[in-house]
């Protein structure tokens, strides 16, 4: 599953305007840029279920 990764920055006291204001939307990076490819992939599960030797 690819989605979209988000970068918060956390308001000061002062700047929450209410009780659930508590953060700042800085970035939004889309997921194909987010995550690489599985075929790219180094994790041991995803080589393992592929049928792959892992490099060393």
């Amino acid at each position: 599953m690819v989605h979209d990764f988000y970068v918060f920055e956390v308001k000061a006291p002062g700047a929450s305007k209410g009780e659930w204001d508590l953060y700042n939307l800085v970035a939004t990076l889309p997921g194909d840029e987010a995550f690489r490819p599985l075929s790219e992939s180094a994790c041991p599960a995803i080589i393992a279920a592929r049928g792959e030797k892992k490099a060393n």
